[in-house]
C-alpha cells in the first residue's frame, strides 16, 4: 500500500530550513537528504497547492498563488524568514521568496526560468509536462511491477536522476502516483507559458547559490541556465555536479544535503 499523500513534513531541530519541490512532484523529493538536514535545521517542506496532497490552487493558478502559499505556510510555522532550498519549480519560487525578503540564504537546484526568452525549448519543456502525465496515469496502475525491475526503475527515474539503485522502491512508485494525481497540470502550463518566469535579481539581497547536474535532461545546461547565470545571478555561487541528473536530492542526496549545509552555515 503506498504511503498517502500528505500536506507537509516538519521535522528537525536548529534554525528553520525550507525546502520547495519540483512541478509534479511533492514534499517527499526531499526525504533521502532530510536525515542530514535534520541535524542542523528545523525543515519545513510543504507540498505546493494543486500537486498531490498540497492544498487546492482555488486562486489564479500563476507562481504568485504558489508563493503565497509557501509564505501562508512560513507563517503558520512561525518562520518570518528561513533558509530556502528548491528544486526546478521550487528552485525558482526559493529566488522569488527571497526578492520578498523572506530567504536568508538560497540553494536552488536546476531552478525553473533559466530560458532566454526566445528558446522555444521553454515551450517544449513546458507542454511536454501535459504529455508526460498521461504517459504516467496509463501506467501507474503498474508502477510496484514496473520498479521492481533494473529497466523499470530507470525508466521510471531517467528525466530527473542518473542513479536509481539506492532509491527505495516505495519513493519511486510514490513519485509516479503523485505525478499521475497533480491536479491543475494543464491551467499551470498555460499559466506558465504567459506569464513566464519573472524574477526582480535586484531584490534578492541574500547569498545564492545555484546548482545544476551536468546530465540533466529536463533541463539541460547550457540553455536552461543562460538567462540566469549571465544576466540575473551571474554573481551567484555557480556549482556543477558532474553525472548527475535533474534531481540531486535524490540523485547524490548527501551532496546535494552538504551544498545546503554548506550555505546555511548551520
Amino acid at each position: 500500500m503506498p504511503a498517502p499523500f500528505t500536506a507537509l513534513h516538519r521535522g528537525g531541530a536548529g534554525p528553520p530550513l525550507v525546502c520547495l519541490h519540483g512541478f509534479t512532484d511533492t514534499w517527499r523529493t526531499w526525504e533521502l537528504a532530510l536525515p542530514h538536514l535534520e541535524r542542523r535545521h528545523e525543515v519545513l517542506a510543504p507540498t505546493l497547492p494543486g500537486h498531490a496532497g498540497g492544498p487546492p490552487l482555488d486562486a489564479e493558478p500563476g507562481h504568485d498563488a504558489l508563493l503565497d502559499a509557501v509564505e501562508r505556510a512560513m507563517d503558520a510555522a512561525g518562520m518570518a524568514t528561513a533558509h530556502v532550498a528548491g528544486n526546478s519549480l521550487g528552485g525558482y519560487l526559493a529566488l522569488r521568496l527571497a526578492a520578498r525578503g523572506r530567504a536568508r540564504t538560497v540553494v536552488a537546484f536546476a531552478p525553473a526560468g533559466g530560458w532566454e526568452p526566445a528558446d522555444a525549448a521553454f515551450t517544449r519543456m513546458l507542454q511536454g509536462f501535459v504529455a508526460r502525465q498521461r504517459e504516467v496515469r496509463a501506467m501507474a496502475p503498474q508502477a510496484d511491477a514496473l520498479v521492481a525491475t533494473p529497466a523499470g526503475r530507470r525508466r521510471a527515474t531517467s528525466l530527473i536522476t542518473e542513479r536509481s539503485d539506492h532509491i527505495p522502491a516505495g519513493l519511486i512508485v510514490h513519485q509516479l502516483l503523485g505525478v499521475a494525481a497533480c491536479r491543475d497540470v494543464g491551467p499551470m502550463v498555460e499559466a506558465a507559458l504567459r506569464d513566464g518566469y519573472p524574477l526582480d535579481a535586484a531584490a534578492v539581497d541574500c547569498p545564492v547559490r545555484v546548482v545544476w547536474g551536468t546530465r540533466d535532461r529536463l533541463l539541460p545546461l547550457p540553455a536552461a541556465a543562460a538567462r540566469l547565470r549571465h544576466r540575473l545571478l551571474p554573481h551567484a555561487d555557480w556549482v556543477e555536479l558532474d553525472d548527475v541528473g535533474h534531481c540531486p536530492q535524490l540523485d547524490v542526496p548527501l551532496e546535494a544535503a552538504e551544498l545546503i549545509l554548506g550555505l546555511t552555515g548551520a
